[in-house]
């Protein structure tokens, strides 16, 4: 089954990291691809560009409005996923504990029938 492990922070907390933090920070999700890739669990996964370069569209009943900038304010943003390959959630629950990030939201892919 594919899982989307989503990671949370604070991107005013990234911004103030020096070089030598987000290099080391680098380094970890470097170990931590490399362990996915050993387990054939790894299918994909990037950073995100800061949410103030998000552009929202909302499809409506009024037609559909596009605005510069994430939905809503939060305290934390979406930085970065990975995209994942786990026999289950308990497989995607120990996965995302390795994750070197504080917050990790797993979700799982929902799968289309193709006509």
């Amino acid at each position: 089954m594919q899982y989307a492990l989503l990671i949370y922070g604070d991107e005013k907390v990234w911004a103030d990291r020096d070089e030598r933090e987000k290099r080391q920070n680098s380094e970890r999700h470097a170990k931590y691809m490399a362990m996915l890739r050993s387990r054939n669990a790894m299918l994909g996964g990037e950073q995100l560009s800061p949410s103030a370069t998000a552009t929202t569209v909302r499809n409506g009943a009024d037609g559909v409005g596009v605005t510069d900038g994430p939905y809503a304010e939060t305290a934390e943003q979406i930085g970065g996923f990975y995209l994942i390959e786990a026999a289950d959630l308990d497989e995607a629950i120990e996965l995302a504990r390795q994750l070197p990030e504080p917050i990790v939201e797993i979700r799982p892919l929902v799968y289309h029938p193709k006509s």
